[in-house]
């Protein structure tokens, strides 16, 4: 099973979805406070497992409703995904990947990860 760690950053707090590898799956934007950082997480964890994949990759591709996963190239020409919850505020964005097959592996780990994941403070 996966887990979310919580840690401080300089300017703040973030968390981070693990896989059961240890690999980070998703990370967080920088909140100012822990209550904010625990909201987010427990939006992913809400979220995650409704949310539809939004290809933004192709041409004309299907716009869907919040909350959903965007898969998008990067300025780097990578593949990455963010979920966006139901206001349509960014929750989780993941690492970039080389391979679209990678990226959607993604965020099937984040899928069946966060619903369940334990919450863990970081030093």
């Amino acid at each position: 099973m996966g887990k979310f760690l919580i840690k401080k950053t300089k300017t703040g707090i973030k968390f981070d979805l693990k896989a059961t590898n240890g690999e980070v799956i998703a990370t967080s934007e920088v909140y100012k406070a822990e209550a904010s950082c625990r909201k987010g997480i427990a939006s992913v964890m809400r979220n995650s497992v409704i949310a539809p994949i939004e290809d933004q990759t192709v041409e004309g591709y299907e716009v869907k409703k919040n909350p959903k996963f965007e898969v998008y190239t990067d300025k780097a020409g990578e593949i990455r995904f963010r979920l966006k919850a139901r206001n349509g505020q960014i929750v989780a964005v993941s690492e970039g990947y080389k391979a679209m097959k990678s990226c959607l592996n993604g965020i099937d780990s984040v899928k069946r990860n966060a619903p369940e994941a334990p919450i863990e403070m970081v030093d």
